[in-house]
C-alpha cells in the first residue's frame, strides 16, 4: 500500500544434502531447541559484560549490514546474531525502518534469543512499480538462502506489513527451496490495494490503459506519470488495482472460493494475521471483523489479532503489536511448530 497516495494527486534455490549443517541443525531443532538457539558471537550480550542491546536510541539500530545477493539494492540490515531470523518485509515505497513497531520489536526479539532482519529488494522504496511479486519472490529465496549457507540458520519467521504480505503469500506458493526453512508468517495489514486505489478518481480510466497496453504486447511499458508517484508499468499497476490481479488476495468482494483459491495454500504454515480495525486505507463501507474472519478461514484456521484504534502502520498501537508477535514466536505458533524440513 502506497502511503502518499491519496485522492488529491493521482531464483527458487536448490537444496541438497550437501548442506549438512543447516539440514541436522533444523531436524535437532524440535527436540532441543532451547540448547541450540544459541548466539554465534558474544557482540549481541556485550562482550565486556556490559549490555548492548539492538537499538542504541531513537531510529539508531545496532546490527550488521550486508548484501544477500548480486543487485546493488540487495542489502539487508540484522539486529542481533543469532541462529533463528525474524525477516520483515515493508510494503509500497518501504525500506529500512518502515514502522515504528521494528525498534520495540528488536529489542523484545533480541530477548527471545532471535535477529530482527530489514531487508531491501528492487521493489524497496519507488522501485514497486517496475518490479513485482515474482521478482520479489526470488530475492527474497536470495536472503533466506544467505541465511541457511552463511549463517547456519535454524529456520525464520517471515512478517509482511501491507503490499509485503503478498510477497509472503506468493513466496509460500513457489514452494521454493528455501521456503522449507520458513517456520511461521505473520500478515500485519493485509489490505486489498485494489479496494482503496478504486476510491481515487483516476483508477478506472488507468486500469483500462494498462489492459490495453497488456493486451498490445506491452506490459513492461511505462503508465503516464499521472498514474502514480513513482514510475509504475502497464503489469504492475493492472496487478495492483484490477479486479483478479496478481497482487488482488485481500479484497472484500472476493468469494470464499477464490480467497481460498490464492489463501489456502498458507494453511501448510502457521500464520498470523493481524488486522488494524481502524485502517485508513480500508474502505469504510468494508465489514473489517468481517473480512479478517474470512481471510484467517481461507487461509487454514490462522491465528487472528484485531486491534482496535490501530492505523495501518499501527503506529498508533505498538505495544499491543509487539506483544502480539512476541506471543505467537514464544508459544511457536498457533499450533506449534514442526520440523520444516519433514
Amino acid at each position: 500500500m502506497n502511503p502518499s497516495l491519496s485522492s488529491s494527486s493521482s531464483p527458487t534455490s536448490s537444496h541438497s544434502t550437501s548442506a549438512g549443517s543447516w539440514f541436522s541443525g533444523v531436524v535437532r531443532g524440535r527436540s532441543d531447541r532451547a540448547g541450540s538457539v544459541k548466539m554465534r558471537s558474544d557482540s549481541a550480550s556485550g562482550g565486556s559484560g556490559e549490555f548492548s542491546g539492538p537499538v542504541v536510541r531513537k531510529n539508531q539500530f545496532r546490527g550488521a549490514l550486508f548484501k544477500y545477493g548480486p543487485k546493488p539494492i540487495q542489502v539487508a540490515f540484522k539486529t542481533g546474531d543469532y541462529r533463528q531470523q525474524v525477516i520483515f518485509i515493508g510494503g509500497l515505497t518501504d525500506g529500512f525502518l518502515a514502522t515504528e513497531y521494528l525498534e520495540p520489536l528488536a529489542i523484545a526479539l533480541d530477548k527471545e534469543k532471535w535477529s530482527l532482519v530489514q531487508l531491501l529488494m528492487s521493489s524497496s522504496y519507488n522501485g514497486y512499480g517496475t518490479s513485482s511479486l515474482k521478482q520479489d519472490a526470488m530475492e527474497l529465496d536470495q536472503l533466506i538462502s544467505y541465511f541457511i549457507n552463511k549463517e547456519d540458520s535454524e529456520g525464520v519467521v517471515l512478517i509482511g506489513h501491507s503490499t509485503g504480505c503478498q510477497d509472503i503469500v506468493h513466496y509460500i506458493r513457489t514452494n521454493a527451496a528455501c521456503s522449507r526453512a520458513v517456520r511461521a508468517a505473520i500478515l500485519q495489514a493485509p489490505v486489498s490495494d485494489r479496494e482503496y486505489r478504486a476510491t481515487l478518481p483516476e483508477t478506472a480510466a488507468m486500469i483500462d490503459l494498462a489492459s490495453t497496453m497488456i493486451n498490445e504486447g506491452r506490459r513492461s511499458e511505462l503508465m503516464p506519470s499521472e498514474a502514480d508517484l513513482a514510475p509504475i508499468t502497464a503489469y504492475r499497476y493492472h496487478s495492483l488495482c484490477a479486479y483478479n490481479g496478481d497482487d488482488d488476495m485481500f479484497s472484500s468482494d472476493l468469494t470464499d472460493d477464490q480467497l481460498r483459491l490464492r489463501l489456502g495454500h498458507m494453511s501448510n504454515t502457521p500464520c498470523q494475521v493481524i488486522y488494524s480495525m481502524a485502517d485508513e486505507y480500508v474502505p469504510d463501507y468494508v465489514d473489517k471483523k468481517a473480512l479478517v474472519q474470512r481471510l484467517c478461514k481461507a487461509m487454514g484456521g490462522a491465528e487472528k489479532v484485531e486491534i482496535e484504534h490501530g492505523n495501518h502502520s499501527l503506529s498508533n498501537r505498538v505495544q499491543e503489536v509487539v506483544a502480539a508477535i512476541i506471543d505467537f514466536i514464544k508459544r511457536d505458533g498457533p499450533k506449534g511448530w514442526d520440523d520444516p524440513w519433514n
